[in-house]
């Protein structure tokens, strides 16, 4: 143990050669769970090793040997141990579990899934397997069948394999979209251990919940115990908006933008909360660093459009989707914002072919249509206008306008 601590590997092996030889095997099977502990695993294996040589037959140290060979990363060997186990040894279910693990972490859930239903066949009450069961449904998506088996050994015991079973249990909830429930949970589980996860679950169920007020309490608190947990900033301004507390709002995500200015996500929802205080060149901002981030951040992109739109700066519009082209990025979304920038910008040719490329996409929305329209009509293109308008009519039956301005190319 003071080799171990002092991490004297070559005292270490001078001592483990004699131990092996004098020492009683109950010992050295303690001494071999003792460098697994500590995470000396070649010692462990080595120990193991010998006492495989001395109970060839011993099912619980092949067991051990091969969840040591596995973290070692010698998968193959330990894989081979595992399945040298006798099917009718009272461990059989605990090779069986070791292998669902293994094939767990290679993503093979379907043959884990199998190991784990063949030891229930063998021990159906038991809890570990159970627990097992679970979580590898949890894992799979499988949401409604993991808490079932977790409610069940809830009713047992409150913490299993030094899991809390309410915090299981609001996870899987949450991740199910049960969010009164999960809510529940979570609020059971802080009362026996606070962490930054538990707050913000807590909090992001009670905002799915609309408890906007509990949602802001647990994330105040998130914030004071760590500050830089950063998703709690865009989730706390998403409440005050919620609450109509714009402002607070604005002051939230502008917290979360000094800890983190790599997140798009925060620049694009400061953008929109700055725009519903009234601070336009604050949201054009926020807007033109979330796109810095991301040139293809469409929603971004869009609600720009939008403000440069109502605030009529078209040449701003232009000059975005004019950038935005010479990096191969042309979203048909943005049609009519372009087009009707074009327009007003008396560049024509131009707005006509954005117009008419748009036509396909935006033939269902009369808007589209009308702008399209007038522009045509102004430009001489009273043909093609008129099959806009019949379109519309298509659309808008009762809007005599339609039937009047067809009716006037005739």
């Amino acid at each position: 143990m003071q080799a171990m601590q002092d991490g004297n590997l070559e005292q270490m092996d001078e001592l483990l050669e004699s131990f092996l030889m004098n020492a009683v095997p109950g010992e050295q099977y303690e001494a071999a769970e003792m460098f697994m502990q500590y995470g000396y695993l070649n010692e462990a294996n080595r120990i193991f090793e010998h006492l495989q040589f001395l109970f060839p037959e011993e099912a619980q140290i092949i067991i051990d040997r091969a969840t040591v060979m596995m973290e070692m990363g010698e998968e193959d060997e330990a894989l081979e141990l595992l399945l040298s186990v006798d099917s009718e040894a009272a461990e059989y279910p605990q090779a069986l579990l070791v292998l669902a693990d293994y094939y767990q972490m290679q993503g093979l859930f379907e043959v884990a899934e199998q190991r784990i239903n063949e030891a229930l066949q063998i021990l159906p009450t038991e809890p570990l397997l159970q627990f097992a069961k679970a979580e590898l449904l949890f894992e799979t998506g499988r949401f409604t069948e993991a808490a079932r088996i977790y409610e069940e050994l809830y009713e047992i015991e409150k913490t299993f394999a030094g899991v809390s079973l309410a915090a299981r249990l609001a996870e899987v909830y949450r991740a199910g979209a049960g969010y009164e429930t999960a809510l529940d949970y979570y609020m059971e589980a802080l009362e026996d251990e606070v962490s930054p996860d538990m707050l913000f679950g807590s909090a992001y169920s009670a905002f799915q919940s609309q408890k906007y007020e509990l949602a802001i309490n647990q994330l105040e608190d998130l914030k004071e115990l760590d500050p830089d947990y950063f998703s709690a900033y865009l989730l706390l301004a998403e409440s005050y908006a919620m609450l109509e507390d714009n402002k607070r709002a604005y002051v939230a995500i502008k917290e979360g933008l000094v800890r983190d200015e790599y997140d798009k996500a925060l620049f694009l929802f400061a953008g929109k909360i700055a725009l519903k205080n009234g601070l336009v060149n604050e949201a054009i901002e926020h807007l033109q660093q979330a796109i810095a981030l991301d040139p293809e951040y469409m929603e971004a992109i869009l609600v720009l459009m939008s403000i440069y739109a109502n605030e009529e700066n078209y040449e701003a519009i232009i000059e975005l989707y004019e950038h935005l082209k010479n990096d191969d990025f042309d979203w048909t979304a943005l049609h009519p914002f372009v087009a009707n920038a074009y327009n007003k910008d008396e560049q024509f040719n131009k707005a006509y072919e954005i117009y008419k490329g748009a036509y396909n996409d935006f033939k269902e929305d009369p808007q589209f249509l009308e702008a399209y329209t007038y522009f045509l009509i102004e430009d001489g293109k009273r043909d093609e206008a008129k099959a806009v308008v019949e379109q519309l009519m298509k659309l808008q039956p009762a809007e005599q306008q339609w039937t009047d301005l067809y009716d006037s190319f005739e």
